[in-house]
This record gives C-alpha cells, sequence and structure tokens, in this order.
C-alpha cells in the first residue's frame, strides 16, 4: 500500500443513514464512560433501542464500530492539520505549525479522556485501519507541504519526495501515537517537537 493512500473500513448497509451515526455515537459514549473492552454490541444496541442483529447489518464486529469512531475523532486532527498546510504561510511555517499542532490536537483528543486514550492505543498497537488512514493522511499533508517549499525555492528537490515525505511522516510518530505521547511530559513533547522541526527544517533548506 502506498503511504497515502487511505484503506477502506469495513462498511455494511448504506453508508449514509441515520442508524449507522446513532451507532457510532452510542458507541462514541459507551466507551468514554465504560472502556471498549466492556462495551459489547449488545450494549450499544440497548442503548439506541434495536437488536444486536440489526446493528450487525451495518457493523460486522465491535473492533468495526471502534475502527468508525476512531475514524472519526483522529479525523479531527487531520482536517485542522489540513487546514494549516493549504494556509498562504510560507511552507517552512506551515511545517512547524504542522508539528506543533499534531503534538496539542492529539494530547487533546487522547488524553482529554482516558477511555479514549485506551481505544487509540489499541487501534494503534493493532494496526486498525483508522490508525492507517491517520498516518496516510499525516503523509498526504506533508507531501502538499514539501511540494509547495520545494516549487517556491525554501526546501531542496534533489532528495526523492517520497523518501522525505516518509522520513518526516516517521519522525511526526512520538507526537502523535498515543502509546508514544504518555511516555513523556507536555513539557517534554513540546522541548522534543521544537528540536525534531528544527533538525527537519535544516535538512530540507536549500
Amino acid at each position: 500500500m502506498k503511504p497515502d493512500i487511505p484503506v477502506a473500513l469495513t462498511q455494511r448497509g448504506p453508508a449514509e443513514h441515520e442508524r449507522r451515526e446513532q451507532i457510532i455515537n452510542a458507541a462514541f459514549e459507551h466507551f468514554r464512560h465504560f472502556g471498549y473492552a466492556k462495551t459489547s454490541v449488545a450494549d450499544l444496541a440497548k442503548a439506541i433501542g434495536v437488536s444486536s442483529a440489526y446493528i450487525y447489518k451495518f457493523f460486522e464486529s465491535k473492533q468495526a464500530i471502534g475502527e468508525a469512531v476512531c475514524s472519526q475523532r483522529v479525523g479531527q486532527i487531520g482536517l485542522a492539520l489540513r487546514e494549516i498546510a493549504s494556509s498562504n504561510e510560507t511552507a517552512t511555517l506551515r511545517l512547524r505549525t504542522i508539528f506543533k499542532a499534531l503534538m496539542t490536537k492529539s494530547l487533546d483528543l487522547f488524553f482529554d479522556d482516558r477511555r479514549l486514550h485506551d481505544i487509540a492505543a489499541v487501534a494503534a498497537a493493532q494496526h486498525w485501519k483508522s490508525a492507517l488512514n491517520h498516518r496516510a493522511e499525516l503523509y498526504s499533508i506533508v507531501q502538499h507541504v514539501v511540494v509547495d517549499g520545494r516549487e517556491s525555492g525554501e526546501f531542496e528537490r534533489k532528495t526523492p519526495l517520497d523518501e522525505v515525505c516518509m522520513a518526516i511522516t516517521s519522525v511526526m510518530t512520538p507526537f502523535s501515537h498515543p502509546l508514544m505521547l504518555e511516555q513523556k511530559t507536555p513539557e517534554q513533547l513540546e522541548e522534543r517537537v521544537v528540536a525534531i522541526t528544527s533538525l527537519v527544517l535544516r535538512s530540507l533548506s536549500n
């Protein structure tokens, strides 16, 4: 799989359906209060007043529901970073801002509610499609900024583009992976994101 191509989530039934959204919303609330491991499909069915069999018309398993919840939550990070990447600032400033925003928004998402952190950790550890798609989104965002930087003359053009984007996406991992985020204090992460961003930008300079 190319690193910038998302993986389709397993899906049943129509993509746009009121019940699908109800299931995802109910799952989000249950995961927040009880945790992913302690929530069953039967619990979700009871919450929205349908049978477990009905839920299986939209999702093949609890994991598929968890994937949908994770995709929805981390998708918020992707949207925010995409907005930065599409701004009129210099490529250098955009890339620096993206690193910082990725760290800040990942911390807010994963640690604002410990139960949500738990499901994000499961998604990352088990390589759920939602986690792979988040990485693909980061790669695509980085690629957009690097291409702009090369066209403006800010960044060098000799290194293959895919090599550059893969390296940058890889060094972003400590600022987006839920299990790695919890190993450092916010102050330590702040110090590291500044140092790593500066190193990346020096390596890109023309």
